[in-house]
This record gives structure tokens, sequence and C-alpha cells, in this order.
């Protein structure tokens, strides 16, 4: 029983866009290369002459309302002395992790340029990839009075600018919809009004939070471009690059948005310092996410590692609450013990070892069922079959059921089914061609 290949492409009422040419020629490609390497050299040349004002701001201690970004306060001090560590140690840490974080983004950054610099759009990444590995620097010194502000200040919001016409133009290098362009627009004159006029990270509340919406709002508009994009217009290739790219912007975004608020809750304890060491290091996964998306190297793996990630990190945040919740009760039931807390912890932990398996399977099938619907539908049905398989007998049925999977799991646009026709054995080819050619010589 043979399947011939059958055509799997699926008709779509919407017809998707060919992929853009981002490639560059002749003068034009040698223009946009020394465009590139004079950016390159003076971002650099700004961020290593502001590395020592930028070494000073993390050892000196901040006694204003509001501090710069990684500046330690008089509380984060008290609770960094209660740990062993000083001022001096704090500061040549971050300084240390801030100069490996400009390598790794300026390393992958001179990648992209050497694999791809006569592509604009990856000419483009390259640089914000040289210029974004500096972004603590940048972030800090501009909103401190250093004599570098203004430098600083500019490459800051020539990053945030090339930043937003990046991905206003990713994947294809196409403003999709056409209004994005607009949009470019009005982003930059906000950015540049609000750069010029005042931080919102340093002004009060009653200013700092609405600039800060007034900021971040051409980014819904972003967002709601690249879904149409994503649906309506991108390849099968565009899309995979475009999950690269969202799953690094996802994880950063909450890794920020949930230390922002632990440290808005619990302003005077050790989360204020922790979240200053992990949203620099959470930087990390920008290079490699980013990377692949636009080098297009094993983009496939993107749907398996989204989906280890919702599912490890949904069990990771069951499991604590379920650990805390279950310390809290045993320790409210032991509460007559003299070691009733050790009894909790010890309870909690064996508690934890036992629902991890059952939880992480459960937790794995309700996002296979929810976000991977049409996988696990086909993982269903193939299983069935193959069960089936084993015990039918009738080739008539058999064939029926065989054309109704291969249908329900890879939707063809037409199926065939071709069977060979038995053939008589070797034994019976040779007892024919000898009864033949005996009653050749029989006949008179």
């Amino acid at each position: 029983m043979n399947l011939h290949d059958a055509p799997t492409q699926i008709a779509s009422s919407h017809e998707l866009y060919h992929e853009a040419d981002t490639r560059l020629y002749g003068r034009l490609l040698l223009l946009a290369r020394i465009i590139w390497f004079a950016l390159v050299i003076l971002t650099l040349g700004v961020y290593f002459a502001s590395l020592s004002d930028y070494f000073a701001e993390l050892r000196t201690v901040c006694r204003l309302a509001a501090c710069s970004y990684g500046q330690l306060s008089p509380d984060a001090v008290v609770t960094l002395q209660h740990f062993g560590f000083s001022v001096g140690s704090y500061a040549a840490f971050m300084f240390v992790l801030t100069i490996v974080l400009t390598l790794v983004f300026f390393g992958v950054g001179c990648l992209i340029f050497w694999r791809r610099s006569n592509d604009w759009m990856a000419l483009l990444f390259a640089l914000i990839f040289v210029m974004g590995g500096m972004f603590p620097v940048l972030f800090m010194v501009g909103t401190s009075h250093s004599t570098w502000r203004v430098p600083i200040l500019f490459v800051s919001e020539l990053l945030l600018l090339l930043y937003f016409l990046a991905f206003t133009l990713f994947p294809d290098g196409r403003f999709v919809p056409r209004w994005t362009r607009w949009l470019l627009v009005v982003f930059s004159i906000e950015s540049v009004v609000i750069t010029l006029f005042t931080n919102p990270f340093t002004a009060p509340l009653w200013i700092g939070v609405p600039l800060l919406l007034l900021f971040f709002s051409p980014y819904a508009g972003l967002v709601i471009a690249q879904m149409y994009r994503y649906r309506y217009v991108s390849s099968l290739v565009q899309r995979q690059q475009t999950k690269w790219v969202v799953f690094g912007l996802t994880t950063v975004t909450v890794v920020f948005v949930a230390g922002f608020l632990l440290t808005l809750i619990f302003p005077r304890s050790i989360y204020a310092l922790v979240y200053t060491f992990v949203s620099t290091c959470i930087l990390f996964i920008y290079p490699f996410t980013m990377g692949f998306a636009i080098l297009r190297y094993r983009l496939w793996e993107i749907d398996v590692l989204i989906n280890r990630t919702l599912v490890y990190g949904t069990l990771t945040a069951s499991l604590a609450l379920v650990y805390v919740g279950s310390i809290i009760v045993l320790q409210y039931l032991f509460r007559g013990l003299t070691q009733g807390y050790d009894v909790a912890i010890v309870g909690s932990t064996l508690l934890i070892a036992t629902l991890f398996q059952p939880l992480r399977r459960r937790i794995q099938r309700i996002i296979d069922r929810r976000f991977y619907r049409s996988k696990y539908d086909a993982a269903k049905t193939v299983a069935a079959f193959s069960s089936t398989l084993r015990q039918e007998v009738d080739l008539e049925q058999l064939r029926e059921q065989l054309l109704a999977v291969v249908q329900e799991t890879m939707q063809p646009a037409s199926v065939s089914l071709w069977l060979r026709p038995p053939e008589p054995s070797r034994k019976r080819k040779m007892w024919l061609l000898a009864r033949s050619d005996k009653e050749e010589r029989v006949e008179p």
C-alpha cells in the first residue's frame, strides 16, 4: 500500500506579499557602509568617554527622591551592607557586567555586519546592536549632571528612533500597514520633545506617569501593525523571524515590569538591588533572539522554545504559590511545636516534589490544547489511527480511515490512494512457466 505525495499547500483568501529585496549595490552599498562606520565610531567614542562618569555614578549614593538607573539609594546601601558588600564592590561588579553586555551586543552587531552588510535592514539592526549594548551607560549618564550628558542624550535619542524604525519595517523593510509611517513621525516628535524638556523617569509621578503613557502609546499601534503583518502579509519564514523577536521582547518586558512592581511594593527590600542586576542580565536575550531572526539560523526551534517557556514558566509560578501557601498553612497547623517552621519547610518541599511531574504534564496538555491545538489534534488522531491499525482487517475500511486521517491532520487540497495489485509468488510464476512449456511439448 503506497500513498502518493499529495499537495499540502492550503488555499488562502489573503494573498501574501513577495519578500522585499532589501539588498544594496554599488554606490548605495558603499555609502551605507560609510554611514554605518561613522555612527559606530561616534557611538563608541561617546561610550568610552563617559565610562568614567558611569563608574563614578555607580559609586555615588543617591539622596534625591528619584535616582538614576542602577544608582544606589541609602536604603539599598544599608541592605547591601547587611549582606557584607560595600558600595565599591557593587560598583565594580555592575561595571564589569556592563562591559560584558556591551561586548556581547557589539559582537552580534559585527557578526550581522560581516554576514549581511549588503542588506540595509541587516545594517540597521547591526547598528542597533552596537548602540543597544550601551543602554545602562546611556540611561544612567543621560539622567545625571555629567559633562557628557548632551552627547549621551543624542546617542540615546538616535537609538530610540532607529529602534522604532526597525520594528516598524521588520521583517521585510516595508511600512505595513501604510499608516505606520505616520506612527513613526508621531513617535519621533514625542521622543524628541520629551528628551529635550523633561525626563519621565526622574520627574514627579503626576508628570512622569502621563509622559510615560504618552511615550509608549505609539508602541501599542506598532504591536497592532505587527499582528496585522503576521496574520495577512508575512510568509512562513517571516513569521518564524517574528516569533523569535516577539519571544525576546516579551521575556524582557515581563521581567522588567514584574521587577519594577516588586520594587514599588517592597521599596526597602533586596528587590531593588536584585532588580538592577536582573534587568541588566535579561538584556542578554536580545542579541540571541534577534540575531537568530536576522541571520535566519535554526528558525524552526522557536516553537519548541516558546512551548517550553510557557510550560516551565507557568509551572514555576504555580509551584512557588503552592510552596508559599503550604508553608503558611502548615506553620499555622503546627504553631504549637517549637520546630513548627522546620516541619512546614519539610512538608512543603515534599509536597512540591510530589506535585512536580503531575502538574507539569497537566500544564503541558493545557498549553498544547490552548496554543497548539492543530498539532495536538493531529497527534491524537494519529495515535488513535495507530491503535485501530492493529485491529482492522478489512482493506476497504482501512482505506477510508487512512484517507480520513490524512485529510484531518495534513489538510491537503486533494488526496489519492493507489493500491498496488498483488503479484503472484515466485514459485507460482515458475510453476506456470513450467506448465505452459510442458503443454507446448505435448501438443502434436
